[in-house]
């Protein structure tokens, strides 16, 4: 792919260093984020003054009903616009969004069952939309260059290749895979970054009749917690740094932000540092992190009176074996972790803050429980919550592929690569029998969360670490430490064709840290 058609770096932008991987014996600092300090990854600030934390309730995202339904098959419809939002008290923000909200509406549906989302795009700009986490067709999965073109024509910059649509596309999700928290968002080639920090993505929750049996929180005590980073322009709009604020050419960010786009308010579910009045019961929260780059720490403040403050119950691939305490959890963008709260070990009227303990000031606050009363509760988490197949390997410690995601130069300039190679639709990284169990040793200069389209994984080791506590279960996407190797396995028991697999930087992303697998 010709390099004069990727705007990487803008003309203020300068060459990050890279860390070559034989210094990963070495101290690395960090920064307010709590990751890898990178000298171009920067917070965009505001230019207006933040809302106060906690003085706006929390709202839950609303569930999307189908428009018709047969006897193997429920029909959807969704249109990507633009509406205009109330974000910020007394300013409107105008947002791509789905169907006019931002988060998307949240689909809830059965294992199993399929659903075919039609989708219409009213958006000045061409999108694609990606199920994160679902077992999807190739046709269907949203390749990056499978575009929706916009219904009233587009005369900009397209990537030769794809399966392209006027207007309308239909996207089958056959859902046979087992009950999980899932997201769907907007993955157009290039510029998955801006359009996702715009507004373009959703909770997408899957279930089955194990995790329905479980006695777990249900109803108004199940909640979704839809976590992410903006910054905001003086009239409300969103202060994204793009070198093309059309969105059309050339893609890419100002050199500041190379390393990733940061912002200074946080919001759950589209509202910022809210505040959830909760009964002292157990909660079950589906917490996804949808921010573009920012990695979460989490921990709550006070603790309670119990020996961890999270239950987790499931990740990215849905429910784990047995439960897992946590005092704190680390959330790179992309994952995904069903966990329980007690507030029966507070008193009432107790204010609990959900902290990212990575960062400082408001960035360091994500938001608050209002311990309000006393209530019944007859939920459990049990000792054993599903069967786990661990993946088979006769392969000792010897990987069967290794993918590097460095930073390095490429035609005069610093880009983000896997194995020396910037993202090229036509080039194929692994060709892989359908079926085949593989292990992939993945190794990296600075903070990455890789995710792999189609197949989910189980982290099998960190080489020189130990497996992080949130590493259990089936995964979909893995946090890379800096000048760290994490080796996943992976059973490619899909569908065949083409498939992605990338960094979840959406800013790496978009400047070529992404790579093509073919399942044969």
């Amino acid at each position: 792919m010709s390099m004069s058609r990727r705007g990487f770096i803008g003309a203020a932008g300068s060459a990050a260093v890279v860390i070559p991987l034989a210094s990963a014996c070495g101290s690395t600092p960090t920064d307010a984020n709590g990751g890898a300090q990178h000298k171009e990854q920067s917070v965009q600030k505001s230019a207006l003054a933040a809302p106060r934390p906690f003085t706006q309730p929390l709202t839950i995202p609303p569930v999307i009903r189908p428009t018709s339904s047969d006897a193997n098959t429920d029909y959807y419809d969704v249109t990507a616009k633009v509406a205009s939002l109330n974000i910020l008290p007394g300013l409107q923000t105008q947002a791509f969004t789905y169907n006019g909200t931002f988060p998307g509406p949240t689909f809830d549906v059965k294992a199993g069952r399929k659903i075919v989302v039609r989708t219409r795009n009213e958006l000045p700009v061409p999108t694609v939309t990606h199920l994160h986490g679902g077992k999807t067709p190739p046709e269907h999965d949203g390749y990056p260059i499978d575009l929706i073109m916009p219904v009233n024509g587009w005369n900009g910059h397209v990537h030769a290749g794809g399966n392209v649509t006027q207007g309308t596309r239909e996207y089958h999700y056959p859902l046979q895979q087992r009950a999980a928290t899932l997201w769907y968002h907007d993955h157009r080639m290039d510029f998955t970054g801006p359009q996702v920090y715009r507004g373009l993505a959703g909770m997408h929750i899957l279930r089955d009749d194990e995790d329905n049996a479980l006695p777990l929180p249900k109803g108004n005590r199940e909640i979704p917690l839809i976590i992410t980073d903006r910054s905001f322009k003086e009239d409300g709009s969103f202060n994204y740094p793009s070198l093309d604020p059309n969105l059309n050419h050339p893609p890419g960010v100002t050199g500041a932000f190379h390393g990733g786009v940061l912002g200074d308010v946080t919001l759950v579910n589209g509202v910022p540092w809210p505040y959830l009045e909760v009964d002292a019961v157990k909660y079950r929260f589906r917490i996804l992190n949808a921010s573009n780059s920012r990695h979460y720490k989490l921990e709550l403040d006070p603790k309670p009176n119990a020996p961890q403050s999270f239950i987790q119950v499931g990740s990215d691939g849905g429910l784990l074996a047995a439960p897992r305490g946590h005092t704190m959890m680390q959330v790179a963008p992309a994952e995904r972790f069903d966990v329980v709260i007690d507030f029966s070990k507070y008193a009432v009227g107790t204010m609990v803050t959900l902290k990212h303990t990575g960062a400082t000031g408001n960035s360091g606050l994500v938001m608050q429980f209002r311990v309000a009363r006393t209530a019944s509760d007859d939920s459990t988490v049990p000792t054993k919550l599903s069967t786990i197949e661990p993946l088979p390997w006769t392969g000792g410690n010897t990987p069967t592929r290794q993918f590097a995601f460095l930073q390095g130069p490429e035609n005069g300039k610093m880009v983000w690569r896997i194995n020396s190679k910037s993202f090229d639709p036509n080039y194929i990284h692994a060709e892989i029998p359908r079926g085949k169990v593989e292990m992939w040793q993945l190794v990296t200069d600075a903070q990455h969360p890789v995710h792999v389209h189609l197949s989910s994984f189980q982290v099998q080791a960190r080489i020189a670490e130990q497996l992080a506590p949130t590493d259990g279960g089936w995964k979909d996407t893995v946090r890379l430490e800096p000048n760290k190797v994490v080796r996943i396995l992976v059973r490619f028991d899909g569908y065949p064709g083409k498939y992605v697999f990338h960094c979840h930087n959406l800013e790496h992303e978009d400047m070529a840290m992404m790579a093509n697998m073919k399942i044969t």
